[in-house]
């Protein structure tokens, strides 16, 4: 049983990367249609020729790693149950003791390494990837300690969440998915507020904004904006990437103003301002609380759907895994494959959303900053420093893209320029 398994999921793994392949590399089209051809929204307009063949490549290549790391990480999920390795995380967990706040931890260590190190090639390709298009400029060891700190802040986290969600499920058997959710509120409202101040400077050095002509602006926006601000935070990234990024993040009195080094050094002060303005206006319309209010509809849903499988999985299943009952942590991958497949398939949804926030932000920037231009320029830019597509593929946007394509934010800048009255 275990060897057909195994072998159809190498089967189907193979045919799912072979027309993904196909897909990216042969069918899609990462091509402007004929009516945006010669406008802003036509990279050949602004990028070389060059810079387009490597923008193509890269994002072939990253889309195809992108799509291959989804099912690659089901199978883990599989391939741990299926091999008895988590009921051996577990007894090794025992074999150390007997208490549950010993066990959880010491299980998800050994998931979590196990986890790492069979995906450590995905993303060693992932970084060799951007390397080699320009947009890593991390040294490797650099790398490594990134990659070892978000190792240990998830095992941390992880361990909190995991043994607190088994409790839950062996206290209440029937409602443990409702009082997972009820504490979720409380817990995404404290990782809002102490990530700006606790988590994010454990990876990059956060200072002041040393253009201070260019902060006294921002902050011009940022008040105009009704945002209680009185600085602006610069982060170090250059010798990270190349790529550009500011955002507004945190609640109360953590919340900060960010920009990348990289976003200063590349952009214009008048585009830095519009970029500065979108981001300002995820604030201004709350955004951060709607994705607050998103993720808790979400997580409602996922875990009352987990609540339903997961024990009639377990009943059919369990005793090949050495899982004695749903509150067994032995379970855990067939739960985190529940949430990892619903997350899935709701991800077109969530996008989709996300996109329609992004352009409302977008359309709040250049309401505020008056200045197409900027934007036009700020947004031309972004996608050369990053080597983006311009028009991605069909199941590219709705599966992996947060943000209107580019072509669709000039298209709305266009639009808005040919509305705008003349004077």
């Amino acid at each position: 049983m275990r060897k057909r398994v195994t072998w159809w999921f190498i089967l189907g793994f193979s045919a799912y990367a072979l027309l993904m392949g196909l897909y990216l590399f042969y069918w899609a089209d990462f091509g402007v249609p004929k009516a945006y051809q010669g406008t802003a929204a036509d990279p050949a307009t602004f990028m070389s020729e060059r810079q387009l063949e490597l923008s193509e490549e890269y994002s072939r290549y990253r889309s195809f790693l992108s799509f291959l790391s989804i099912p690659f990480e089901w199978g883990i999920y599989l391939l741990v149950l299926g091999f008895g390795l988590s009921k051996m995380f577990k007894s090794f967990g025992e074999g150390i003791s007997k208490k549950g706040f010993v066990i959880v931890p010491v299980y998800i260590v050994l998931l979590s390494a196990f986890t790492w190190i069979v995906t450590f090639p995905l993303k060693f390709w992932s970084r060799s990837l951007s390397v080699k298009y320009g947009i890593n400029t991390q040294a490797f060891s650099d790398w490594m300690k990134d990659e070892m700190i978000s190792f240990w802040i998830e095992i941390g986290l992880t361990s909190i969440i995991i043994g607190v969600l088994y409790f839950l499920i062996k206290r209440f058997e029937k409602r443990w998915w409702l009082a997972a959710w009820g504490l979720m509120v409380p817990y995404l409202a404290f990782m809002m507020y102490i990530q700006p101040v606790v988590i994010d400077p454990l990876y990059n050095d956060f200072s002041s904004l040393s253009d201070k002509e260019l902060e006294e602006q921002i902050l011009g926006l940022a008040n105009e904006a009704n945002i209680p601000a009185d600085r602006v935070f610069e982060v170090n990234m250059s010798e990270k990437t190349n790529a550009m990024n500011a955002y507004v993040t945190g609640i109360g009195s953590n919340l900060r103003i960010v920009l990348w080094d990289t976003t200063t050094n590349k952009l214009q002060d008048d585009e830095v301002l519009f970029i500065m303005a979108h981001e300002m206006g995820h604030y201004v319309m709350n955004h951060l609380y709607g994705n607050l209010a998103g993720a808790l509809i979400m997580s409602l849903f996922g875990l009352y759907i987990a609540y339903r499988l997961l024990g009639k999985i377990v009943a059919k299943w369990g005793d090949a895994w050495g899982a004695t009952s749903v509150s067994d942590i032995t379970t855990l991958p067939a739960l985190l494959l529940l949430f990892s497949i619903m997350s899935f398939i709701a991800s077109p949804v969530e996008l989709a959303i996300s996109r329609h926030a992004e352009m409302n932000a977008d359309q709040y920037a250049i309401e505020m900053t008056d200045d197409v231009d900027a934007a036009v320029g700020s947004f031309q830019k972004l996608t050369i420093n990053s080597l983006n597509e311009v028009n991605p593929p069909i199941l590219v946007k709705f599966f992996k893209y947060g943000h209107p394509t580019m072509m669709e934010r000039l298209i709305m800048l266009n639009q808005y320029e040919n509305d705008a009255p003349s004077e």
